[in-house]
C-alpha cells in the first residue's frame, strides 16, 4: 500500500542516514520501525523469524567487517575457472 506522510525535515534526514548506514531503504527502515512499535504496543504479536528477524540490524562496523571478509573470499576465486 502506498501512502503519503508528512515528516519533519530533521527526522527524515536522520531516518534516511540511519537507513543508509544499515544498508536498507527508507521504506524498509520505516516499516520495521512501525512494526516494532506495533509489537511494543501489543497490537501485533507476530515477529519475523529466521534471518528476517535480524536483517538490517547490523551496525555499520559489523557490515564493514562482513564486506571485508566477502571481498577477501572473492579475491581467492580464480576467474579463469569460475563460470
Amino acid at each position: 500500500m502506498k501512502t503519503t506522510l508528512e515528516i519533519p525535515d530533521e527526522v527524515y534526514r536522520q531516518t534516511k542516514a540511519t537507513a543508509a548506514l544499515r544498508g536498507e531503504s527508507v521504506k524498509d527502515f520505516v516499516t520495521e520501525a512501525l512494526r516494532a512499535r506495533l509489537v511494543s504496543e501489543g497490537v501485533v504479536t507476530e515477529v519475523p523469524s529466521g534471518w528476517r528477524s535480524v536483517f538490517g540490524k547490523a551496525t555499520a562496523e559489523e557490515v564493514a567487517e562482513v564486506d571485508a571478509r566477502i571481498a577477501e573470499e572473492l579475491e581467492r576465486i580464480d576467474r579463469e575457472t569460475w563460470h
